[in-house]
């Protein structure tokens, strides 16, 4: 009749998600205590350390090196997470065509970039990106500040560029794809980056999408989403399974 479920940071999808599924496991009179937590990577700490029954984790969270996890299952794939990289059109190089427009991520060499806190599962993701694309980690000025800091002080310049995992409907995604100055990077390599890694998928975000009216993104771009999957541990009753 209990179970825990571990969600994310404050106002994210993940809490949403989370209240909506204590609402339906309540009509079947089981509570569900929601566990909040920085993201995927820290919702897969819990699962390990067994003080969660249940998580959100987005696909390529798991360290190469990490622990086989053999005590924990998956539940089935919810829903896609668009990875958003969000950068200053000031910051980007000149030298780029058409002019300080990026898609690519070795385009970011000497830029500094937030990345997000290690606790959301967006690091482990990028660094796996970053070196897909040989691009030496050491060149790249990351940071690791919380989704409002980081927008703060990318709209006040002193970040180059914002990487965030998040729904469209996000206010924050709304909000920087209507900002004078600020660029959606366009992943031209998509197709590529999802038969190189599993755990993403292509995705788009067509023409006029965010605003039919005003068109601001003025032509369609694409984008990569790793799926976010509900995790649970071996341990779990299958009765709550079932549910």
């Amino acid at each position: 009749k209990h179970v825990s479920l571990a969600t994310g940071p404050a106002q994210s999808a993940y809490e949403a998600f989370g209240r909506q599924y204590a609402a339906l496991l309540a009509k079947d009179s089981i509570t569900v205590t929601l566990i909040p937590s920085e993201g995927s990577a820290d919702n897969l700490r819990l699962l390990r350390e067994g003080k969660t029954d249940l998580g959100f984790v987005q696909g390529g969270t798991r360290e190469a090196d990490g622990p086989l996890d053999e005590d924990l299952e998956s539940l089935g794939s919810l829903f896609l997470e668009p990875i958003w990289l969000f950068y200053r059109e000031d910051a980007a190089p000149a030298k780029t065509k058409p002019p300080r427009t990026l898609d690519s991520l070795s385009q970011l060499q000497g830029l500094r970039v937030n990345v997000g806190t290690p606790g959301s599962g967006v690091p482990n993701l990028m660094r796996k990106l970053l070196e897909s694309n040989r691009v030496d980690l050491a060149k790249v000025s990351l940071s690791h500040l919380e989704q409002i800091p980081a927008t703060v002080a990318f709209l006040g310049g002193e970040l180059d560029a914002l990487v965030c995992a998040s729904a469209p409907e996000s206010l924050m995604v709304q909000m920087l794809l209507q900002t004078p100055g600020i660029k959606l990077m366009d992943f031209a390599q998509a197709e590529a980056y999802s038969r190189r890694f599993s755990f993403l998928s292509p995705a788009l975000l067509p023409r006029g999408e965010d605003d039919l009216a005003s068109n601001i993104a003025q032509q369609n771009v694409r984008l990569v989403a790793p799926t976010t999957t509900l995790i649970t541990r071996s341990t779990t009753h299958p009765a709550l399974l079932q549910s």
